[in-house]
């Protein structure tokens, strides 16, 4: 909204200082600041309610050192998180910008779930909460809307690279309107495509349509849409499993949004995207803007959620920012890159299935179920080993920044 004000002004009025609006870093530092603003300072406010409210976590008794103590805790806090993302968008953002308006009905969608989800654990006193089967269905309806926008909407195209030598032109050429003129010359026009991008592979853009054939579009449509409500799923789950110790689903996603964002601004920009590369997807950039405040709420809901916890997110935010990272990787074109971005999600994930299908194999042999951790997922089975949750959660943290790392370096790297 404050960006259509400032356009205003500076169009009619030639308000000084009206047009830094225009530039995507400047709203994205202004969205992170006040992200952190809302999850800081008004989340004290929220944390205050939901104590009034007796809106606490009900702990199950899982035999692990200070699990008792954590009874009580104000839950839901997830709505911290929610509104830090959707006011600064809704301030700085271009609101027509269609990737925009997917995020947020993606934020907005997953948070009315999982806030049915704490809601039925909180007020109805059971502890299952929403069932299995309607979480999941929710999260395949939010990966069929993403999908079919991603196949029929108008705005929502790609630019492929094809030429290796404009950088080097560009930066001899003064004249601003040529050097754009040279940069369009570097890619196709806009085309609707289902291209994504293969990590540490040359030519590392793969066409979900060209598998099938051009006779076949139907057919690769339908593929696309299962894969990206796969990668919803997968990966929303995941950040609600990972969101079992203090500060650690919190910490690990705003290592991730940060990287997201590089992702979404050099892939907007045409000159980075020229240098790196890559294909450019035009309009995309508008998203730095999003990821920005989902990375300052993160950090400042961190600020209470970090050991000894004085708020948990809940469902309402552990759904929500998994769906996030997975609908944002997979519009930047960026989705076969999340097992590695998200390696502590994946991890923690596959840990779980890991446990029950050994459990199950061993039992179905030998009549005795046996296990591969102490306890699953992995956060707990260091917490039977008696490491303590902090530095559990610091580890952790230490090893996604590292997977952070590898995966900005697979723009290079191929």
């Amino acid at each position: 909204m404050l960006y259509y004000l400032a356009a205003y002004l500076d169009r009619a009025f030639d308000f000084p200082g009206a047009g830094v609006f225009n530039y995507l870093s400047f709203r994205a530092a202004l969205a992170t600041i006040t992200s952190l603003v809302i999850s800081m300072i008004f989340g004290k406010k929220i944390i205050k309610f939901l104590k009034r409210k007796q809106i606490g976590e009900t702990v199950r008794d899982l035999g692990l050192e200070g699990q008792k103590e954590k009874e009580g805790t104000p839950t839901m806090g997830g709505l911290i998180i929610i509104l830090s993302i959707v006011i600064p968008t809704l301030l700085f953002a271009r609101l027509e910008n269609v990737y925009v308006i997917i995020m947020l009905i993606t934020t907005i969608w997953l948070g009315l779930i999982g806030f049915l989800d704490d809601y039925i654990k909180v007020f109805k006193k059971d502890k299952h909460g929403l069932a299995g089967k309607f979480k999941v269905l929710g999260q395949i309806t939010l990966g069929v809307f993403v999908g079919v926008m991603m196949c029929c909407h108008s705005d929502i195209v790609v630019k492929e690279h094809v030429s290796k030598d404009v950088y080097i032109s560009t930066n001899v050429t003064q004249d601003k309107n040529m050097r754009e003129d040279i940069l369009e010359n570097a890619y196709t026009e806009s085309s609707k495509s289902l291209t994504t991008t293969i990590p540490f592979v040359k030519n590392n853009e793969l066409n979900y349509g060209n598998m099938f054939g051009k006779q076949h579009s139907i057919l690769a449509a339908l593929f696309f849409i299962a894969i990206v409500i796969f990668i919803v799923v997968l990966i929303s789950n995941s950040a609600n499993l990972t969101d079992g110790i203090d500060g650690l689903a919190t910490g690990t996603s705003a290592i991730v949004g940060g990287t997201l964002g590089i992702f979404a601004w050099i892939s907007g920009n045409a000159i980075f995207a020229n240098y790196l590369n890559i294909m450019l997807i035009p309009d995309v950039g508008e998203m730095s803007i999003f990821i920005a405040a989902f990375t300052g709420a993160c950090i400042g809901f961190l600020w209470y959620n970090s050991y000894p916890a004085q708020v948990f997110m809940g469902d309402t935010g552990s759904l929500t920012i998994g769906g996030i990272i997975a609908v944002f990787a997979i519009l930047i074109r960026k989705e076969l890159l999340l097992p590695l971005l998200c390696g502590v999600f994946l991890i923690e994930s596959l840990s779980v299935v890991l446990q029950v299908s050994y459990f199950k194999y061993t039992k179905k042999r030998t009549g005795v179920g046996k296990r591969l951790f102490l306890m699953s997922p992995l956060h707990h089975h260091y917490q039977k080993k008696n490491y303590h949750e902090a530095k559990i959660v610091t580890r952790f943290i230490i090893v996604e920044v590292i997977l952070a790392v590898f995966t900005i370096i697979t723009l290079k790297l191929r």
